[in-house]
């Protein structure tokens, strides 16, 4: 049987990689919710009023979906991680304090206004409170890689007593807060957020154009869709190189692993596909002559620190993993970058919905951005191995002394059942929502149908 410490590793990778299918599609979400109501509330065109109604449905689902997911972690902390949690809880605990204070109760506070206030409260109201649930998702994200990032790089903090009874204690609040990879690492995570939302939202629209209704509802809703995901899938190209930037400087043996870069100190060379044998210390594939040392320093024959220069027992075990991870969430970005720039083309043209190659393409395109969020932490997570703390607590270290590999295998099989039963719950209530359709008035009906019949004839086979 596998060691506790890697079915406890396996357990909360787990049940963490299935409560982030989630709070990145509340916070993209949002972000298009207050885009839609804004045009709703600007051009009084009903269409955007219905497609708001529509999807703050489906963020009501999302959003008790991720709740009931991510309960499950803190208790977690608390049974597999005692070391981990008495170690951090100083920090962890302001950081999750702030969060339910400044965040959680910010956004399901109104999150009710927005799903009963319609016809309650004026429209300003609504807007207002549509603006403060999109602001509580994304502050919930802050504080949450706020803590995650201080065990990335801590700052901020001193370290009392000693052995297994060291706990780390802040110093400066604030200097916790922008420990050195905070801001870059937010930005990236919020990024993604985005695009998971708008590529979700884009997903139904296709959809419903395929299908040849609420065509006038799909084209509206598609639209935020690409406004949103154009802007963040470029701007994911910056966060992207400044998290990648802050990793050289203070994770060196992580980005060495992400490109699989063992020389001591060497120019090295950025990998498109590849394959890292470990044993043989060994790197093949297409790769750019000392790209990773032009992206890291600005030229192509300045060194870059390898995993050779760290001693065996602080690198990354899984290297291979870490490339792997990381060049699949590389290339999944590029590929957003295509679509969504083909798609506004297409839309300056006044052709987008003519395609239904496209279409197709969009509602099966609302993965990749899961799958790139999901990557990109595997890359961050593992690659920070065998460190929990970077450079202060191993992993190996922070598990509860107690709990035994029969008692964690148990409670990962039984959170296997359970997830997959609430994932089916999931899917069998979005697909009911998206069945249904946005609620519109007979008349809308009516012009919807005569928009139908006019564009659906546009629409090749």
């Amino acid at each position: 049987m596998p060691s506790v410490e890697i079915l406890s590793r396996i357990q909360f990778a787990f049940t963490v990689a299935f409560h982030y299918i989630y709070p990145p599609l509340s916070i993209g979400l949002g972000l298009c919710l207050v885009i839609m109501e804004g045009i709703y509330l600007k051009t009084g065109l009903l269409v955007y009023r219905d497609i708001t109604r529509f999807w703050i449905k489906i963020f009501a689902l999302i959003f008790g979906i991720g709740v009931a997911t991510g309960i499950v972690m803190e208790f977690e902390f608390g049974t597999n991680w005692a070391t981990y949690s008495h170690y951090v809880g100083d920090i962890f605990g302001s950081a999750l304090a702030a969060e339910g204070i400044f965040a959680f109760a910010l956004e399901s506070g109104f999150l009710g206004i927005l799903l009963f206030g319609w016809n309650r409260v004026s429209k300003g109201v609504h807007f207002f409170s549509t603006i403060m649930v999109a602001l509580g998702s994304i502050f919930s994200a802050l504080w949450i890689v706020i803590a995650n990032s201080w065990q990335q790089t801590p700052a901020g903090f001193k370290i009392e007593g000693h052995d297994l009874g060291a706990r780390a204690v802040v110093t400066d609040f604030w200097e916790m807060v922008f420990n050195p990879s905070s801001v870059d690492r937010f930005s990236h995570v919020i990024i993604g957020a985005f695009l998971a939302g708008s590529f979700l939202v884009m997903s139904v629209g296709a959809w419903y154009i395929l299908k040849g209704r609420y065509l006038k509802h799909a084209q509206a809703m598609f639209k935020v869709g690409l406004s949103v995901a154009v802007v963040a899938a470029l701007m994911q190209l910056f966060t992207g190189h400044r998290s990648a930037d802050y990793v050289s400087k203070y994770q060196p043996a992580k980005l060495a692993a992400m490109e699989g870069h063992y020389d001591s100190l060497a120019v090295a060379d950025m990998y498109i596909v590849g394959w890292v044998d470990n044993k043989k210390e060994q790197t093949t594939g297409i790769k750019i002559p000392g790209g990773l040392s032009f992206l890291t320093h600005g030229s192509f024959s300045a060194p870059v620190q390898g995993l050779r220069a760290t001693p065996p027992a602080d690198r990354p075990g899984a290297v291979n993993f870490v490339f792997q991870t990381y060049h699949a969430m590389v290339a999944i970005g590029i590929t957003l970058i295509g679509l969504t720039l083909l798609a506004l083309i297409l839309l300056w043209k006044k052709q987008l919905f003519n395609h239904r190659w496209l279409m197709w393409i969009f509602v099966l395109a609302v993965l990749l951005p899961q799958m790139a969020n999901q990557l990109g932490w595997y890359a961050a997570e593992v690659g920070r191995q065998p460190w929990v703390v970077y450079g202060l607590l191993r992993t190996s270290d922070a598990l509860s002394k107690k709990v035994t590999a029969d008692q964690v295998l148990f409670s990962l099989i039984l959170f296997t059942f359970v997830y997959v039963l609430l994932f089916a719950l999931f899917l069998f209530l979005l697909n009911r929502k998206i069945s249904h359709g946005p609620d519109v008035t007979e008349e809308e009906e009516t012009d919807s149908e005569h928009f139908s019949k006019r564009n659906i004839a546009n629409i090749p086979s």
